[in-house]
């Protein structure tokens, strides 16, 4: 089952949210187990399944991480395993940057301001790696999927830096 095809949307990168969460909506009525209360085990059992299975396109589409690898993997593009090293060098010490930059929010002399500013510099970088990936997915060949995949990567490392600013921000403002 194709997610996009499920869904009646254009395979794409970008995707209009509101057009999403409403066919899942549509689609989630027409399958909820409460209809085949009365029915047969079998069709309550593959309701269920349908069921899931709207839920499991549905999450995956309304993520755009989650949704430029399903791009990705339905073009044939081998995801590399979180254990698999990375070659670009500048990008692992851009990353050892940003660590020692979060860490030295806690010692700055305007924790608000530090932190905000931590805040910015992931965003910007985040946002800047984001537009590359968009542009290299919509491109469709096999170096730009590669690349895109690559920056895929680089953008979970970014995700995660989001939490730790989050855990972050809760240790020092936290209650």
């Amino acid at each position: 089952m194709n997610y996009f095809q499920l869904f009646n949307i254009e395979v794409s990168f970008d995707v209009d949210i509101q057009e999403l969460s409403s066919s899942y909506q549509t689609l989630q009525k027409t399958v909820h187990p409460d209809k085949f209360a009365h029915s047969s085990e079998q069709e309550q059992r593959l309701a269920v399944q349908k069921s899931a299975q709207i839920n499991d396109a549905y999450q995956t589409l309304k993520n755009p991480l989650q949704r430029a690898e399903y791009i990705l993997v339905q073009r044939g593009v081998e995801m590399p395993n979180e254990q698999h090293s990375f070659q670009d060098t500048s990008f692992l010490m851009r990353q050892m940057e940003l660590r020692e930059m979060l860490e030295d929010v806690k010692f700055s002399s305007d924790v608000d301001a530090a932190l905000a500013d931590a805040q910015t510099v992931l965003s910007n970088e985040c946002t800047q790696l984001s537009q590359l990936m968009r542009t290299q997915i919509s491109e469709n060949n096999a170096a730009s999927n590669l690349a895109a995949c690559d920056n895929l990567r680089k953008l979970k490392f970014y995700q995660k830096l989001n939490v730790e600013v989050d855990r972050l921000e809760d240790s020092l403002f936290g209650d």
